[in-house]
């Protein structure tokens, strides 16, 4: 190859002087084709301009990196549709504002997590489309030096390069790369959020899954009882960075004229760290559902500890009909104080009370208050949401 021993480190020194990678990469490969033969020397580049040369270069720079994110995500994904299997009929609290809310399955939230990663996952492969592309269009985008044979040219080198040729070049459009890279960034953003259930659940007061662990993993260098969620840590610091990164990539896109100063030039960096960052995320999420550790008794600790009271809405609807459901709403939340006040669990405070008792038989009660039986559609939720998943292009295996 002609540019198989090039001086990397020259060529960093030689940008910096050129603002431009093409220029001392151009020079350097006529210098070598000159030496082969002195003719052809004259067609290195010919028609093309810098900008050319960096964007197509990063076009295929991007199709490898797609394919590691792409690899992550279809072994995350394979992980998170087993647990979801697995738990299906798992019951755990349902939490809104980081509150305690009637009961789910563990299944269904897997489910979500995993639904999540499929819709960010599509759209990357969605944006890749347009944004993998060649770029050749010359300096103003003309490609005026090859006559009228530019087209039969790009498509050629298309080919060559197993590129697209898009319909006109895109020195100054720029919605399309940026839209590829804030796909890629969302979908780091949806393995956050895996990650950050996953931390919320190890908490030593909630205990209702773990990290896996292990000598030397997850330790504090003082407290000898914890297990701190380290793969959470690590994806919830990469992710924290993609909102920025994504604004930027944003902001790119109003460029100037035909060929940009400023904005064009920023787009590299920010992309190399969208895909690092997202590929950290997904690792190290993905470690951590791989072993993930979970832990129904505590699930069920969790619901039995409230005394009842997630279960005031599901009393609330039974008695609506019988009393009307602004007259059930209110007499609830005056049950749901009592309960609190005395300390008793809400079923018998229910039991006692003479307008609830006149309404509904003890047996009706005692079923309000039976996590397995007001789980709704969880169950045809999660059937659903796998079924989904395995039609996604994210499921199957990573071309």
């Amino acid at each position: 190859s002609l540019a198989a021993d090039i001086d990397v480190a020259a060529l960093a020194r030689d940008v910096q002087r050129a603002g431009t990678l093409a220029i001392p990469l151009v020079r350097r490969l006529t210098e070598r084709v000159a030496a082969i033969d002195r003719g052809a020397a004259g067609h290195v580049h010919l028609g093309a301009t810098s900008q050319d040369v960096a964007d197509t270069a990063v076009a295929l720079m991007l199709l490898e990196a797609r394919r590691v994110i792409a690899v992550a995500t279809h072994s995350l994904a394979g992980d998170l549709v087993r647990l979801a299997e697995a738990h299906r009929a798992t019951p755990m609290l349902g939490r809104t504002l980081l509150q305690p809310g009637p009961p789910i399955t563990f299944g269904l939230k897997v489910a979500n997590w995993l639904l999540g990663l499929v819709e960010t996952g599509e759209r990357v492969e969605r944006e890749r489309l347009p944004a993998l592309v060649l770029q050749f269009g010359g300096a103003v985008g003309t490609l005026a030096p090859l006559g009228d044979r530019g087209g039969e040219v790009a498509r050629e080198l298309g080919a060559r390069l197993g590129l697209p040729v898009p319909a006109m070049p895109a020195h100054t459009r720029r919605g399309a790369i940026a839209g590829f890279a804030v796909a890629v960034g969302l979908h780091g953003l949806a393995a956050a959020k895996i990650a950050t259930d996953i931390a919320l659940l190890m908490q030593f007061e909630v205990g209702e899954a773990a990290e896996p662990g292990g000598a030397g993993r997850g330790g504090s260098s003082t407290m000898p009882h914890k297990q701190n969620p380290i793969a959470s840590m690590i994806a919830l610091g990469a992710a924290a960075r993609l909102p920025g990164l994504i604004g930027t990539m944003a902001g790119a896109l109003v460029q100037e004229h035909e060929r940009a100063v400023g904005r064009w030039q920023v787009e590299l960096p920010v992309m190399r760290d969208i895909f690092m960052l997202t590929a950290a995320a997904l690792e190290a999420v993905g470690e951590s559902i791989a072993g993930l550790v979970v832990v129904p008794g505590r699930m069920a600790l969790n619901i039995d500890r409230l005394s009842g009271l997630i279960f005031a809405e599901r009393v609330m609807l039974k008695l609506a009909p019988k009393m009307g459901r602004g007259a059930a709403h209110v007499h609830m939340e005056a049950l749901v104080a009592r309960a609190i006040g005395d300390g008793a669990h809400l079923r018998d405070v229910v039991r006692a009370d003479t307008t609830a008792a006149g309404h509904l038989t003890v047996a009706e009660i005692d079923d309000c208050f039976d996590a397995t039986s007001y789980l709704g559609s969880a169950d045809a939720f999660v059937t659903s949401a796998l079924e989904r998943a395995r039609g996604s292009v994210v499921f199957k295996a990573a071309v």
